[in-house]
């Protein structure tokens, strides 16, 4: 039997087709425009094909889902479940999280969208907190209040490997760019309360990894001291890269238990190949019982 509440969530968390099923939970697709095409990450267009056309410098963007999208998934999931725990990507990298919330507010506080304020791998998390407190018989409004009070337990750090792709979104100045290339600097961006600002600059991505575990490590130590926590770690690009950055977290935290995933595309359009990230968020696991 299934549970009444549905657990939604879109691509910008890097759940996986195989991760959805075993979860049972359900995925907003998120568009990425290129050259005047709309895809959608592993359905239309695959990893390989996205990076072969980021190679070739395509006019590459992304954008919400559209309105009649998303109450398309909303009507069809409450067709079947009496509630939606609906957990998008965060306000503030994206307006995604109004727009839905404003079409939610059509159902009758049947959806409860989840500004959590997490993106990537802290959003995976939440998602499986979700599925958590879902199979412990938890109602959705328990389960939205939890994900909301926790959304800030949470920090991401992510090393650019090429300014190209900041400076296209205007992060970045073009003679800003031109220098850092020639330097060699990489910049290390966080992710604390869903918004992307710079943290470190340095040169070569080995000291930039280095900057991340240290953070992470100081993250570990200070802020979520009281706390149990998860790290996770992310890439873009080849895997091999990553494997080896996941090889070397697990060294550095002695715990095999780190997992690794890739990062959504709809966030390597701004960040572009060759970055890596690491995550650290807690988790209700620990909390509730």
């Amino acid at each position: 039997m299934k549970s009444k509440i549905a657990i939604l969530t879109d691509t910008n968390s890097g759940i996986l087709a195989s991760e959805m099923k075993e979860w049972d939970v359900h995925m907003v697709p998120m568009p990425i425009i290129i050259d005047g095409e709309t895809y959608y990450e592993d359905d239309t267009i695959t990893k390989a094909e996205y990076y072969e056309k980021l190679e070739a410098n395509a006019d590459i963007s992304t954008s919400q889902p559209s309105p009649g999208n998303v109450t398309d998934i909303y009507d069809k999931l409450l067709e079947e479940y009496e509630e939606i725990v609906y957990i998008p990507m965060s306000s503030g990298l994206s307006s995604t999280c109004h727009t839905v919330t404003m079409l939610a507010e059509d159902y009758g506080g049947r959806i409860h969208v989840v500004d959590n304020q997490r993106i990537s791998v802290t959003m995976i998390q939440a998602v499986k907190d979700a599925v958590y407190l879902r199979d412990l018989g938890k109602s959705a409004k328990e389960i939205a209040d939890y994900l909301k009070e926790d959304g800030l337990n949470s920090a991401i750090y992510i090393a650019v490997d090429t300014l190209k792709y900041l400076k296209k979104g205007g992060r970045v100045t073009p003679a800003g760019a031109a220098i850092g290339e020639v330097l060699n600097i990489k910049p290390v961006l966080q992710i604390q309360g869903g918004k992307l600002d710079a943290f470190a600059k340095v040169r070569g991505m080995k000291s930039a990894q280095k900057t991340m575990l240290k953070a992470i490590q100081e993250d570990k130590e200070n802020r979520f001291a009281d706390q149990e926590v998860k790290i996770v770690v992310a890439y873009s690009g080849l895997i091999k890269p990553g494997e080896e950055w996941l090889r070397n977290v697990q060294a550095y935290f002695e715990d095999d238990s780190i997992e690794m995933y890739h990062l959504p595309l709809s966030i390597t359009t701004h960040v572009g190949p060759g970055a890596f990230g690491i995550g650290i968020m807690s988790y209700a696991e620990s909390k509730v019982k």
